[in-house]
């Protein structure tokens, strides 16, 4: 019904920047928020960024403030991740997903993608 697809990962050295896109496609509401997370080796899957559907309300896990930027273009059914000053720690699968309102817990979205890989090297 939904389908999410993210895409810009890729291998950046430490302190670069990169910036990931998730296009919706399918059925979608009018409105809905969008959030994103990360599943690193070993690690359980994290919440890193949320926005409402209107882009006036955000939200960031403590680690990532000040250094990514959640955006959306609704008109082109897409969420950013804009993420500058990367940190080896960042290295991870990216997820995009979507839920009902702005929220921080995994089970509040109901769509999810597949995953882009993102890899910072020290």
């Amino acid at each position: 019904q939904v389908q999410l697809v993210e895409s810009g990962g890729g291998l950046v050295q430490a302190g670069g920047p990169l910036r990931l896109s998730c296009v919706a496609s399918g059925r979608t509401f009018s409105s809905y928020a969008m959030g994103w997370f990360r599943h690193a080796p070993g690690k359980e899957r994290e919440f890193v960024a949320a926005i409402t559907w209107s882009g006036g309300s955000t939200y960031y896990e403590d680690s990532v403030k000040g250094r990514f930027t959640i955006s959306r273009e609704n008109a082109k059914n897409t969420v950013y991740l804009q993420m500058t000053s990367l940190k080896p720690e960042d290295t991870a699968v990216y997820y995009c997903a979507r839920s009902r309102s702005l929220a921080v817990r995994k089970g509040d979205y109901d769509y999810w993608g597949q995953g882009t890989q993102v890899t910072v090297s020290s």
